[in-house]
């Protein structure tokens, strides 16, 4: 096999969600297939908003991509931060509900945004 073999047997890796999950993992990401983006009504993991997460025990690290604002429009960035709490909120009630103490939500720059 020649070197341009290598690289024609190499593997995509698939788009989407991942499928062999851990279950603990796999749980919360079906609990926020129940948050909706009040903009597209959209859940929030189908919309690719939910870009990580980890698990440990009764915590909970999540991490969102929100930035979709436009900088220029002031009325589009209050409705983008309007979005944006409801959907931080509303993860931090599910995931409460479902049992979870400690909820952290970080955006895609690593910021926490909301503690719960």
């Amino acid at each position: 096999m020649g070197l341009f073999g290598l690289f024609r047997e190499k593997k995509m890796p698939k788009k989407g969600p991942k499928r062999d999950l851990p279950p603990e993992v796999s749980k919360v990401v079906e609990i926020l297939r129940d948050v909706k983006d009040p903009e597209t009504d959209l859940n929030i993991v189908d919309e690719g908003l939910l870009y990580g997460l980890t698990v440990k025990g009764n915590n909970v690290d999540l991490f969102l991509l929100m930035a979709r604002s436009t900088p220029e429009c002031h009325f589009c960035q209050m409705l983008a931060i309007n979005v944006q709490k409801r959907i931080l909120e509303d993860c931090i009630t599910l995931l409460k509900r479902e049992g979870f103490s400690r909820i952290r939500i970080y955006n895609e720059l690593g910021l926490l945004l909301a503690e719960g």
